[in-house]
């Protein structure tokens, strides 16, 4: 089965893995208004939409086993990374169009410096969260993590 999630509204973002997608990332992404969403789950890859509000952050945090990609899409952030949680020593402003990668074992913050919503997609390898994820607030997601 194909998925074209191009015509989809954000309350009909919903996870399509393990099916093969073609999407228009850009406009998934920038429609997104939720904290974060699972757009497709795989059992080796993960792509998540997120939306951080103005002088939010995803929040210090580090994955033991997950390497991860992310590209801006719209806003600006300050992104941080760092072998130990107290030495982020790898810091640089980024706006739109910007991408970086974060190899497992590597803390990393991101911080929305701008005047509007942070939209970025996140891609995991392999797959951080599970399938269909849909958390509405940073603390719904934190909430959700606890009870693993």
């Amino acid at each position: 089965m194909y998925h074209n999630n191009n015509h989809t509204c954000n309350l009909q973002i919903k996870d399509c893995g393990p099916e093969p997608m073609i999407t228009n990332i850009d406009r998934m992404t920038k429609i997104n208004s939720n904290y974060r969403t699972a757009l497709w789950t795989g059992d080796h890859l993960q792509v998540t939409l997120m939306c951080i509000p103005v002088g939010g952050s995803i929040g210090l945090e580090m994955h033991e086993d997950t390497d991860q990609f992310i590209r801006i899409e719209d806003g600006y952030a300050l992104v941080k990374m760092g072998k130990c949680k107290d030495n982020l020593d790898c810091q640089q402003r980024v706006n739109g169009n910007f991408a970086f990668v974060i190899p497992a074992c590597i803390w990393h913050n991101i911080v929305n410096i701008g005047r509007t919503p942070l939209k970025l997609y996140s891609i995991y390898a392999p797959p951080k969260h599970p399938f269909g994820t849909v958390h509405r607030t940073k603390e719904e997601a934190e909430c959700t993590e606890k009870h693993k």
